[in-house]
């Protein structure tokens, strides 16, 4: 740059006295220009510095509205929300008024030919083994204690004693039963690390078992349904036996898993069945919890089709229904072998919370409990009972 300068210096003096005038207003003219421009570019800075302000505040006064329609659109909904639940209640107050029967057919003839088939087949009187005359009023509350295992499982107490012991079967084939001393070291254990297992000889299928005074009876898992007794103080298998149907299909199609759903009530041992030959209704057979024999069976009323589990209470088979929308589990239908109660009679009961499906329910008559798993959660239902009316 200094060398530049000496050489315009250089030139500068080599020229004459009209020449340097000219070059002087030649630069003269091209400072000019120079300004000019940067006046310019001072100007369109301030105008756009300008115009970015007005933008910002723009932004900021559409984000505080933005706020302010966030904050209705949250109270709306809220709004909505207690409307739904509001309106859900009263279909469910207006159902229990006035709810459809789904175990009645739509044509009149199959309805005769249906009615008269179970008249036929329930001919022989059930023989009552105690005077229990409980049934269902209504669910009083419900605890869910925790999630543990798989989505589809069972747990219960043991229904023929007064053992606090918690029997737990994670999932819907394996051969390892958890027991646990009490709910609270249940409920306290991480996952299942504080139960004591107990290796079973085979490995089960569905979530169909039952325990009752100190034995297991669960259903072996094959394509020959056979029904396993284990002695839970020895650790051995007692007895088995076949179940004596033919062509067996999923006792409930919300639980596919389950072909054989043994109970245990104030009557003993019961198990829920369904073959081709009836399969619309679910079947239910009375047995021999020493003998593992059939008793006596019935062909009940009660669809197969939207049901997720059923449990007995006094000899009264209570079947529950869901449906793959989101809907809540209720008790739909209700068949007595003492023929006290009808699905008439019996109140529309609604299970106060859904995660899934229930894939078992076990009725412990000690403490009119339920014990529930519903994709995986375990809950407990109080139950509300009243006495069944005299025919």
């Amino acid at each position: 740059m200094r060398f530049l300068l000496l050489l315009l210096l250089a030139n500068l003096l080599g020229l004459s006295g009209a020449q340097n005038q000219a070059l002087m207003d030649y630069l003269e003219r091209r400072l000019l220009a120079i300004e000019d421009r940067i006046s310019t570019w001072h100007e369109q800075s301030n105008r756009y510095a300008s115009d970015l302000r007005e933008f910002k505040q723009q932004m900021v006064a559409l984000l505080e509205n933005l706020d302010k329609d966030k904050d209705t659109l949250r109270a709306d909904l809220s709004g909505v929300s207690t409307r739904v639940e509001r309106v859900e209640r009263e279909m469910d107050y207006l159902e229990t008024q006035n709810g459809a029967q789904p175990c009645v057919d739509v044509d009149d003839k199959l309805v005769e030919q249906d009615v008269t088939v179970v008249k036929e087949r329930n001919k022989a009187k059930y023989a009552k083994l105690t005077d229990c005359r409980d049934m269902i009023s209504s669910i009083k509350a419900m605890k869910i204690l925790k999630r543990v295992g798989g989505p589809k499982g069972m747990w219960t107490k043991d229904v023929g004693s007064s053992s606090a012991k918690v029997y737990i079967f994670n999932g819907t084939s394996k051969d390892t039963l958890y027991e646990f001393n009490s709910i609270r070291d249940f409920t306290s254990s991480a996952g299942l690390s504080r139960g004591r297992s107990i290796g079973l000889p085979y490995p089960w299928g569905g979530t169909g078992h039952a325990i009752y005074n100190g034995y297991a009876y669960y259903i072996k898992k094959g394509k020959e349904f056979q029904v396993i007794k284990y002695d839970l103080r020895n650790g051995s298998v007692v007895d088995s036996a076949v179940f004596p149907a033919q062509d067996q299909v999923p006792v409930y199609s919300l639980t596919p898993e389950t072909y054989i759903d043994l109970a245990a009530d104030e009557e003993g041992l019961w198990a829920m069945y369904a073959t081709r030959e009836n399969e619309r209704n679910i079947c239910l057979a009375k047995m021999d919890a020493g003998t593992l024999d059939i008793e006596q069976t019935w062909d009940t009323p009660c669809p197969r089709e939207n049901a997720e589990a059923a449990f007995v209470i006094c000899g009264t088979v209570y079947v529950v229904y869901n449906t793959k929308l989101p809907s809540r589990s209720r008790v739909q239908c209700v068949f007595d072998v003492s023929d006290m109660v009808t699905t008439d009679d019996a109140p529309l009961v609604y299970f106060p919370k859904r995660y899934g499906a229930h894939s078992s329910l076990k009725y412990n008559p000690l403490e009119q409990l339920i014990y529930a798993w519903d994709d995986g959660y375990q809950i407990l239902y109080k139950l509300v009972m009243k006495k069944k009316l005299e025919l």
